[in-house]
């Protein structure tokens, strides 16, 4: 008997240093991802466009939060400018960027094909547009308009997963629809299937990401609010808004998956690695310059995230105060925290192979930037390292320098996809470009 105990102690004790061992194994990866001489945290981590440098790592915790009205709600819309001759978004070390496409309408999600076409949504024109391949002059080598007549489109993707896909659903502010798809169609080859018939819309927010479960049960859809902080039960606008919606992937609606997020709708994706839905999200204005931070998480099926009464954890807007008590201790704190009213957009996990190793499974999100902060900020592309799946709440300022020192903003990323050869493809739509970014000498 007392052997066996023996066996058993030397078993849990083996086990337990297995376990401190992986947990170090974890923290050396993550120390290997993030550049702790270059960190910024606590308040100063809230971007000014000013200080802005790409390479730099920020981390925001729910402890580094300033009271509401600290500072007064500003209007600052930014004044959009051409860009400067010569002039190019900023990247670290080891990384260049050059124009992939110009001319374009309102670019805003892009979401590559099996076949490595690019989808991108001109939301403002209603339509989508693909573009193919590139030429020696580092531009597509072809470009055709998928499909118009579309209403504000932006989400766009391609089911079911694999290398033959049968349709490309397209979220359209008020609806859902699929076009019948086969590898390399530069057309579309017939109308539209409308798969959900009427997605709640008007007012406020209106894109409409989607994106389809690893096992290929569930559609996604993200819907923002119709307003700022309107109390949804007061006001009928925001039925099914502030959410992300589940339906079938024929267009069957099978529940609200996770609420309280005031929009979702920019930026959607999975994450190969977990399975897990992640979004990114634009918190809610008016609370001052440094509140209430934008943010990007691992969403919860069933999770509460705060919207109108409460944000990132137990806190109350006082525009709601008193209101449903019950709801304090059920809201979740969101994985990484942003600079406030950066405007997060759409977000990509790496899994292409050209960026140095430490990147991979990292995940890019684009920043379209603020009009409700007294100095600038967002108008940039960052990336929060992965580890084992799992952010570890950092983000670093990845491609910057799309605001001039004079406030005037030449540039606004609103979503990023991996391109065939490991590079990023990131949509502006205040240059109307799309830009590409790679491992330098690639």
């Amino acid at each position: 008997m007392r052997t066996k105990i023996k066996t058993k102690l030397l078993g849990l004790g083996l086990l337990g240093v297995g376990l401190v061992v992986f947990a170090a194994a974890l923290l050396l990866h993550a120390q290997q991802k993030v550049d702790k001489t270059n960190l910024i945290a606590g308040p100063a981590a809230f971007i000014d466009f000013r200080s802005m440098k790409s390479g730099t790592f920020r981390k925001i915790t729910a402890a580094d939060l300033p009271r509401p009205f600290a500072t007064d709600s500003a209007r600052n819309t930014p004044t959009l400018v051409p860009r400067p001759a010569g002039a190019l978004p900023q990247v670290p070390a080891g990384f260049k960027v050059e124009l992939y496409a110009t001319d374009l309408n309102g670019p805003r999600q892009i979401r590559l094909a099996p076949n490595g076409d690019a989808f991108v949504a001109e939301s403002r024109a209603g339509q989508i547009r693909v573009l193919r391949g590139r030429g020696a002059d580092g531009k597509p080598e072809q470009v055709s308009v998928f499909a118009t007549g579309l209403k504000q489109p932006y989400g766009i993707n391609f089911y079911p997963s694999g290398a033959n896909p049968q349709w490309v659903y397209v979220g359209n502010t008020n609806s859902i629809v699929r076009f019948a798809y086969k590898n390399g169609d530069l057309k579309a080859s017939g109308e539209p299937e409308t798969v959900v018939k009427q997605v709640p819309e008007g007012g406020g927010h209106w894109t409409r990401d989607l994106v389809f479960s690893k096992d290929g049960k569930a559609m996604f859809v993200a819907v923002g609010s119709a307003s700022n902080v309107d109390d949804p039960d007061e006001k009928p606008a925001e039925f099914h808004r502030a959410g992300i919606l589940q339906f079938t992937p024929d267009g069957k609606f099978v529940k609200v998956y996770a609420s309280g997020i005031r929009n979702p709708g920019g930026g959607l994706a999975i994450n190969p690695q977990t399975g897990e839905l992640w979004c990114s999200v634009n918190e809610r204005d008016a609370l001052g310059d440094d509140l209430v931070p934008d943010y990007i998480t691992h969403v919860r099926e069933g999770g509460f995230y705060g919207w109108p009464w409460y944000y990132i954890g137990g806190n109350q807007d006082p525009r709601h105060e008193g209101k449903h008590p019950e709801l304090r201790t059920q809201v979740l704190v969101p994985d990484v925290l942003l600079s406030a009213h950066n405007a997060s957009l759409g977000i990509t996990f790496y899994d292409g192979r050209q960026f140095p190793a430490e990147y991979r499974g990292d995940l890019f999100a684009a920043e379209h930037g603020s009009w409700n902060r007294s100095n600038r900020t967002g108008y940039e592309l960052i990336r929060i390292p992965i580890v084992d799946g799992h952010a570890t709440g950092e983000f670093q300022d990845f491609m910057t320098g799309f605001v001039l020192p004079n406030g005037n903003v030449w540039g606004r990323p609103v979503a990023v996809a991996v391109a065939p050869d490991g590079a990023l493809l990131v949509t502006d739509d205040g240059s109307q470009s799309i830009w590409r970014v790679s491992a330098a000498g690639k």
